[in-house]
């Protein structure tokens, strides 16, 4: 039977690689995105070409009804969900805790944290065996900042992304009885648009000789290993993260 996958903030990087991944491994995608309605189309055709069923959603993960319709859309478009993938990100340009404002921690703490917990809340609803559902798997895409710190990375980027893998963890085990596992991958210094904002391109590059791999990643190696945490070969796998961080 195919499964239906959601992939936020699927117009670009990691998430954009991660749905043409799920989409050849047989998967259909729903492809939500916010302001880069092209961009997703643009993923949206790329899987119809190869074969695959895929369909744009628009949302901010940050604002509840808007997530709620999503999810409503997804159901009436390809069907129930099977596996979400919660990508959907923001990150401001580099600051010292002097300079942040309210507005910025609670902007980043909007999309980056509460939009994972109402995409995680309207899949588990539909997953849970106690609701009639099937079981299903969720990957919290965090980050390697929540691990290491904030140290030298975007102090309100890293804690939002802490408070990530703590939902990670609890969620896990919240729901393993419902037929549902709950992981995270947590990628390191991986060439995006993430990565090139805030008026700092080529971060990437001037960091890769620190890492023991020396170099960066690429969206695509991140989105293998969020495909396997979603796969039957991880099926007693939950609670657990991948560190796709070339060694840091």
């Amino acid at each position: 039977m195919t499964k239906v996958a959601l992939v936020t903030g699927a117009s670009r990087g990691i998430g954009r690689a991660t749905a043409l991944l799920l989409a050849r491994q047989g998967y259909v995608v729903g492809v939500n995105y916010l302001q880069a309605e092209m961009a997703a189309k643009q993923v949206v055709e790329q899987i119809r070409n190869q074969g695959g069923k895929a369909q744009a959603l628009r949302a901010n993960v940050a604002e509840e009804g808007e997530v709620v319709a999503m999810f409503a859309e997804l159901d009436a478009t390809l069907g129930p969900i099977d596996v979400l993938v919660n990508n959907a990100g923001i990150l401001f340009q580099q600051a010292g805790i002097e300079q942040l404002t309210a507005e910025r921690i609670n902007n980043v703490l909007a999309t980056n944290v509460t939009g994972y917990f109402l995409c995680c809340r309207e899949a588990v609803k539909r997953m849970a065996l106690r609701h009639g559902g099937q079981g299903g798997a969720i990957v919290n895409v965090s980050s390697a900042a929540a691990r290491l710190g904030a140290a030298g990375e975007y102090v309100d980027y890293a804690a939002s992304k802490g408070a990530v893998d703590t939902l990670t963890t609890g969620l896990a085990l919240e729901v393993a009885a419902q037929g549902i596992r709950v992981n995270g991958v947590r990628p390191g210094f991986i060439y995006t648009e993430m990565h090139t904002c805030g008026g700092e391109p080529g971060r990437v590059d001037r960091v890769k000789a620190s890492l023991p791999m020396q170099r960066g990643g690429q969206p695509e190696e991140v989105a293998q290993a969020i495909a396997w945490l979603l796969s039957d070969a991880a099926s007693y796998v939950t609670g657990s993260f991948i560190e796709a961080a070339g060694g840091r």
